[in-house]
């Protein structure tokens, strides 16, 4: 119940609208000729998107959220009205907003497919599915799709929790029919599919990592769950490919500013064993917080959520005073009473990120910790980044400016 349509050479900053009808050829027996005779169920309704400016210099905005639990129970969903409604919140700060919302950047735990999974877990795929359907057929999130841009990570949960740590050999069918659910109704609307030429899609995924650009600013979205390798000697949370386009991105890229999102945080750690996050492949973070530091590079930025908490968080370095590299945390978009809410008391935060011989990384708080349900407004402007978290009514919770160099 999915299809996706590339329209090609469409103009920029422009307005459009649309509208989307279908038939039901219900018969094997039909032909070419005699479908074009069923008749098409055509919706009155009209739907407008705008596609983004790609002027350089122009204020930008983006929606940024994650983790919304939806508790499913015999294929139903308990309270839909709970996991939908902060969208409608959304939609109305997208229509004040000035600069315009140019994208919603969804960064993981879309659905939790390993909802309440000790007592009727879900694994066919016809029940990933069902839950799929019911999550994004919701009216808010369907209206606010509908006419904004939205990029879409996996995390943990769209498979099962702390993935692949707690892999079992009997999961590779789960694991199949989780990743063929996320292709159809995740991936496939992102760039991570090729387009060739003509505008034909490639159904074909190599991978799910991908990236964006909008004027003088560019998204990489990572995948930091299907590609980790948990060897010993190995440990890493990208891999060796994925690393490799990014540091290459990261040192090459013209852009004014650089976000990079991350299912899981990148920093501030956690104080639990926390093996799921950057924390427990140490060694991959250093890398790339050397490639920034010894590139003297500018205004990257890292966005995550998963923790069911929001932040902001600054990281310096103590012997080069010319490093800064800001995270921004968004989450959640809807809560389970089962799951706790993060606190600043969650995190290490009187202990150095990494020590290494030129010098330690040491990070602070910039905002309180969030601990509701929430989602993040970004404004990129000319010298800094304005980051406007808003409760689940659309109330402005907290308000933080990141410099920009």
């Amino acid at each position: 119940m999915s299809a996706v349509i590339a329209l090609i050479r469409l103009v920029a900053d422009t307005d459009y609208e649309y509208q989307a009808g279908w038939f039901s050829p219900m018969s094997p027996a039909h032909t070419v000729e005699t479908v074009q005779e069923l008749p098409l169920q055509w919706p009155r309704q009209i739907y407008r998107l705008r596609t983004p400016s790609s002027q350089a210099g122009l204020p930008r905005a983006y929606i940024v959220g994650s983790c919304r639990y939806l508790r499913m129970t015999a294929g139903m969903a308990s309270t839909p009205h709970w996991g939908d409604r902060i969208f409608a919140s959304i939609s109305h700060r997208v229509a004040q907003s000035n600069p315009p919302v140019s994208a919603l950047l969804m960064t993981g735990d879309q659905v939790y497919v390993d909802d309440l999974n000790v007592f009727a877990p879900d694994r066919e795929r016809n029940e990933i599915l069902h839950k799929y359907r019911v999550a994004f057929s919701q009216p808010n999130i369907a209206e606010l799709m509908s006419g904004l841009p939205t990029y879409m990570i996996l995390d943990d949960h769209e498979i099962e929790d702390n993935w692949p740590a707690n892999r079992k050999k009997s999961d590779d069918s789960l694991y199949a029919n989780a990743i063929n659910a996320y292709e159809i109704y995740q991936a496939s609307h992102s760039p991570a599919h090729e387009l060739s030429a003509s505008g034909q899609i490639n159904n074909r995924l190599d991978k799910y990592w991908y990236q964006f650009t909008e004027g003088d600013i560019e998204w990489f979205v990572t995948d930091s769950r299907t590609r980790r390798n948990l060897s010993a000697d190995n440990r890493r949370i990208l891999d060796e490919t994925q690393e490799q386009a990014l540091c290459e991105w990261l040192i090459n890229s013209p852009a004014r500013v650089k976000f990079v999102v991350t299912s899981v945080m990148f920093y501030p750690d956690r104080k639990n064993n926390d093996n799921d996050a950057w924390k427990a492949f140490a060694e991959q973070r250093l890398r790339l917080l050397e490639i920034i530091r010894t590139h003297r590079l500018k205004n990257v930025i890292f966005v995550s959520g998963d923790v069911h908490g929001s932040l902001t968080s600054r990281l310096g370095h103590s012997e080069d005073p010319d490093f800064e590299v800001h995270t921004i945390v968004s989450s959640p978009l809807c809560n389970s009473k089962l799951l706790p809410y993060a606190r600043s008391s969650t995190f290490i935060l009187d202990q150095p990120l990494a020590r290494t011989a030129a010098g330690d990384y040491r990070h602070e708080l910039t905002s309180k910790v969030i601990s509701q349900d929430n989602f993040a407004h970004l404004v990129v402007e000319t010298g800094q980044i304005q980051v406007n978290y808003h409760d689940r009514e659309g109330q402005l919770l907290q308000s933080i400016g990141i410099r920009l160099r």
